[in-house]
């Protein structure tokens, strides 16, 4: 009962993940070049204030609930092939998307801008492939 449970949850935080990127990709980085120089460092520190309540918890409940199922034994190949494009996740949010924030909170950078919609286009399809591949493993 457990290990379902744990699997549903991994597949939620996963999912929501999903949902999560592409409002982000397709909606939020595209506005930022809409809000103004003037007010862009106020609304870009609130956004990502506000973000990250959301996207903290669900990134963390997924890698907890990742590395708990394959502890726990679980060696499904759909799981284990997933668990790439999480690491490529992490390693791309701590590398690149966080940097490139950090550049944005002093002010709106037009090239700064570019590259995170560009990069993050990468995470997008890294959790796309994630959510396909779970689905696979419920399959």
């Amino acid at each position: 009962m457990y290990m379902s449970l744990l699997v549903s949850s991994h597949f939620a935080a996963t999912w929501a993940l999903v949902g999560l990127i592409w409002t982000i990709q397709l909606v939020h980085y595209p506005l930022f070049a809409q809000v103004g120089r003037e007010t862009f460092a106020v609304y870009h520190q609130r956004h990502t204030r506000q973000m990250t309540w959301i996207v903290a918890p669900l990134m963390l409940a997924e890698l907890l609930t990742a590395a708990w199922l394959v502890f726990a034994g679980s060696s499904e190949p759909w799981l284990l092939a997933s668990l790439l494009p999480l690491a490529f996740n992490w390693l791309s949010t701590w590398l690149g998307q966080i940097p490139l924030h950090n550049k944005l909170a002093k002010g709106f950078d037009a090239k700064a801008h570019q590259r995170l919609i560009t990069t993050n286009w990468w995470r997008t399809a890294a959790w796309s492939l994630r959510g396909v591949c779970l689905l696979m493993n419920s399959l």
